[in-house]
């Protein structure tokens, strides 16, 4: 039977395959197991009234789910096969089966069962090799086609446990491999996991979001309704709040028109009540002192193992499943010596909240609970470098040395030798030792008085220089950007961007070379390299110049527990000049901004 089925699937796979399946429309969930590539994948969705199956049965497996194949897909049909109700029997209590805690077996009928090509399920680490086993993570089947089926169990009572047995061998092992995904109603109680023996599975009916199984490594990623994050940063310090909008409710009116979900039209409203309460709890001490915090960004996000994912358009969200992630900021002067965050908000179900501490050396995790609210950082860095901006000094050949006091002495030398030649007043002899002595001070205060002026007769710099030049300056204009006021943002531009020109200039800036990151904020440079300069022209007198310079900036931010990092290339067009003994930017337009992989 199996080799008549398999020539059948190869013959008549519908075009339709390519479509997606009837599983719910969400996102799948990233994670580090790789089980989205086994062969066989198994999607349940437990509902008021009916476990939801749908399973991608891969086609060297048909035979261990062939009570699920239907006759019209058999070349040839045994006679004494049977039913499809006996079959549909046999698979609920032997192939994959559901039992709630009173022993009951629950019943399947199937809904849908047809050949299909395999869904699409992104794999970050597939092909990979695991750091713990040292062997490649799994692949999917380069064979796409599946026969797909929709199987329900329904109950009439909302069972307290249901244990997933799938079909096991002598051992209690599945006889094949089978990766799978569990929901109860729209939660997500797990990432994609092995399906490789039975599992318990205990239900909260009054908030599912508290579903568990019994084994500790069948579990989402992101288990936590509350989590805190402490960030410590040059001139700054964030408490980042992830808040699950359902958990909230305990502390707060929501002011929502639904207990179940949350409408478009919601979503302002709410994020603005959220905000204004989350300013006055979880207080942040900062050096001994008390900050209150500015509220900088309140988002719905979603959760998964690729990290956290902001939700740009509004649109109707699962109250049970909503979460918003909220960045209070308290603006310090360079890095404090210590800073403490106290948690306030505990309920039944949450006891602990998970706290990771953030600063340049890297994260720290701890746990808050009744007992012990307090989560402390200490500054204990010792190579930390901080950014700095700086003016650029100019080279050599742009400015002119004069020693004044020299030049006095070498113009009374010029005009008593000259008297020698031609004595009036006072004999040869004189003017010639006036002119003697002259000559001997320029020498000897040729280094003292020195007045440094602008040289008319500079020339743009070199090659070699320019590209320093440059180098100097965009690190300075990206360490610049960083400034969040904008009293701030001018001063530490004043080192790099001429006075007279910098309202035109920040625009430009602002649009182009800020590095904005998910989840607001524009990220910290960490290098800047690869420059090019190309096409250094004189601007006129005194060397000013212009150039079309480009140049990769490495940078990096962090927003509830995930670090961003992006490469991005910058192409531009600038003129600079020299201003008080320093190269400073006069025009500016960028060209061109990517992102390089």
């Amino acid at each position: 039977m199996r080799t008549c089925v398999l020539i059948l699937l190869l013959l008549t796979l519908p075009l339709h395959a390519l479509m997606s399946s009837g599983s719910p429309a969400r996102a799948d969930w990233m994670n580090l197991s790789g089980a989205e590539t086994a062969p066989n994948i198994v999607e349940i969705v437990i509902e008021d009234n009916q476990v939801r199956v749908d399973l991608e049965i891969y086609i060297g497996d048909l035979e261990t789910f062939g009570d699920l194949i239907p006759d019209d897909l058999l070349q040839e049909t045994a006679a004494d096969r049977p039913t499809l109700d006996e079959r549909l029997r046999r698979f609920a209590s032997q192939t994959l089966q559901f039992i709630t805690e009173t022993g009951e077996t629950l019943p399947a009928e199937l809904r849908l069962v047809e050949p299909r090509l395999r869904k699409e399920r992104f794999s970050p680490f597939a092909g990979m090799i695991n750091p713990q086993t040292r062997q490649p993570v799994p692949k999917p089947p380069e064979d796409k086609r599946v026969l797909y089926a929709q199987v329900v169990y329904p109950f009439s009572e909302q069972p307290k446990t249901l244990t997933v047995v799938p079909p096991v061998d002598e051992n209690g092992l599945s006889m094949v491999n089978i990766g799978f995904i569990a929901y109860h109603k729209s939660v997500p109680i797990i990432d994609f996991r092995y399906l490789s023996k039975s599992a318990t599975l205990a239900l909260d009916w009054t908030d599912p979001w508290y579903s568990r199984f019994d084994n500790p490594t069948l579990k989402r990623h992101h288990s936590s309704a509350l989590m805190s994050f402490l960030y410590v940063e040059f001139d700054e310090v964030r408490h980042e709040v992830l808040a699950r909008i359902k958990d909230l409710g305990n502390w707060m009116n929501l002011g929502l028109r639904s207990d179940e979900f949350i409408e478009p039209d919601e979503w302002d409203g709410l994020k603005d009540r959220v905000g204004k309460f989350l300013l006055e709890k979880n207080p942040v001490v900062i050096d001994g002192r008390a900050v209150h915090p500015v509220l900088a960004r309140v988002d719905f996000i979603t959760l998964g193992l690729g990290g956290i994912q902001l939700i740009e358009e509004p649109q109707r969200l699962d109250i049970s499943t909503a979460i918003l992630g909220v960045i209070l900021s308290y603006a310090i002067d360079g890095l404090p010596k210590n800073a403490t965050v106290e948690w306030e908000l505990f309920t039944g179900q949450i006891r602990r909240v998970p706290v990771t501490v953030i600063d340049p050396a890297g994260p720290f995790l701890s746990f808050a609970d009744r007992t012990d609210r307090l989560t402390e950082w200490q500054n204990h860095l010792k190579s930390y470098s901080e950014p700095t901006i700086e003016a650029i000094p100019l080279g050599s050949g742009q400015r002119l040395r004069v020693p004044l006091p020299a030049l006095i002495f070498l113009l009374v030398a010029i005009a008593a030798f000259g008297l020698a030649v031609k004595p009036r007043l006072f004999s040869r002899k004189t003017w010639a030792i006036a002119a003697s002595v002259g000559f001997l001070g320029a020498v000897l205060l040729s280094s003292v008085g020195v007045l440094e002026v602008e040289n008319p007769l500079a020339q743009p710099p070199d090659q070699k220089e320019s590209i320093k030049i440059v180098a100097r300056l965009a690190a300075n204009l990206h360490n610049a950007l960083r400034e969040r006021e904008e009293s701030g943002l001018r001063d530490a531009l004043a080192p790099s961007v001429s006075k007279e020109n910098l309202d035109a200039i920040l625009p430009e800036l602002r649009r182009a070379l800020a590095i904005e990151i998910q989840g607001g904020g524009t990220a910290r440079v960490d290098r800047i390299d690869d420059i090019v300069v190309k096409n250094v022209e004189s601007l006129g007198t005194g060397g000013a110049f212009r150039t079309l310079a480009e140049w990769s900036a490495e940078a990096s931010a962090g927003h509830w527990g995930h670090l961003h990092q992006r490469r991005i290339r910058f192409n531009a067009l600038m003129e600079l000049m020299p201003v008080e003994n320093s190269w400073k930017l006069i025009g500016l337009t960028v060209i061109d901004v990517r992102q390089e992989s």
